[in-house]
């Protein structure tokens, strides 16, 4: 039962992602699409809902079986971005918003697996930062800085956020074996950029969780 919860979590964390990236992308000014598309986290860390990139920054305070729960939250945010992607496509903004994110999806798959690394990493940094700073971090304006500022910077930084793009990458329509290659190293990234600062307390035990 706990399982299913998860993946139940996962799911609508995924769909409150592809929300934020449906309103970033209907938005001509991208520093108010950044902004907007925050909403999304700030409503899965306020309903601590399941979402990766915001829970495998904790791995190295975690047991090893920790990787189950993470499996089941990638594979819960990869069907919760579709199921938007699909209700959207489906809406009367669908043609509108899948010609815009075509040109998106088109970049971002061009690009070469060392560059989506790197770019993933940062990203993956950001978010530990941003769901961090909402656990940890004390009064509601704080808090909301703490999740909507690195959102924001990730987003006009270009940084790759691999529950975003899959999102991006099913309203485009464009999944074939390069793209799932490109999702598999975006979550690397973020993996590798989620963990750095969590590491870095852990072997100087700075925090313990």
């Amino acid at each position: 039962m706990e399982r299913a919860r998860q993946f139940v979590s996962a799911i609508i964390a995924g769909m409150l992602i592809g929300m934020g990236g449906t309103v970033y992308l209907s938005q001509s000014n991208p520093v108010v699409g950044s902004f907007l598309f925050a909403i999304g986290l700030y409503t899965i860390v306020a309903f601590q809902l399941h979402l990766f990139t915001g829970k495998i920054g904790y791995t190295p305070f975690q047991q090893p079986i920790y990787a189950i729960e993470l499996a089941i939250t990638w594979f819960g945010n990869l069907l919760g971005t579709g199921l938007t992607a699909l209700m959207v496509k489906n809406s009367r903004i669908g043609a509108a918003l899948v010609e815009k994110v075509m040109g998106i999806a088109e970049v971002k798959l061009a690009d070469n697996f060392l560059s989506i690394f790197l770019l993933s990493i940062f990203c993956g940094m950001l978010m530990f930062i941003a769901v961090d700073c909402y656990r940890n971090i004390q009064g509601s304006t704080l808090r909301f800085i703490g999740v909507f500022v690195p959102v924001m910077v990730f987003i006009l930084s270009g940084f790759e956020h691999v529950i975003a793009n899959m999102y991006y990458f099913s309203l485009a329509g464009v999944w074939s074996g390069h793209c799932v290659m490109s999702i598999v190293v975006m979550t690397l990234g973020n993996a590798v950029g989620g963990m750095l600062i969590p590491v870095y307390l852990k072997v100087f035990k700075i925090r313990e969780k």
